[in-house]
């Protein structure tokens, strides 16, 4: 998550900031980090799985 954001703020007539606007790309890299986020969230508490065993099964299945 590393963007560099060039963001808009559209403000009321105090000068107040009551909106951001984001160009198309970035909001979309927003969207994808915070699935991603929320998939670790889920994941919390799932046990971990050993590289060793990632791996054994990735050369198996012809992926490594």
């Amino acid at each position: 998550m590393n963007l560099k954001l060039k963001e808009k703020f559209l403000t009321d007539e105090k000068g107040r900031k009551e909106a951001v606007v984001l160009d198309v790309r970035t909001y979309e890299e927003l969207l994808e980090d915070l699935e991603d986020l929320a998939v670790i969230a889920d994941r919390k508490n799932e046990p971990a799985v050993p590289w060793e065993k990632v791996e054994r099964k990735l050369k198996k299945a012809g992926r490594l």
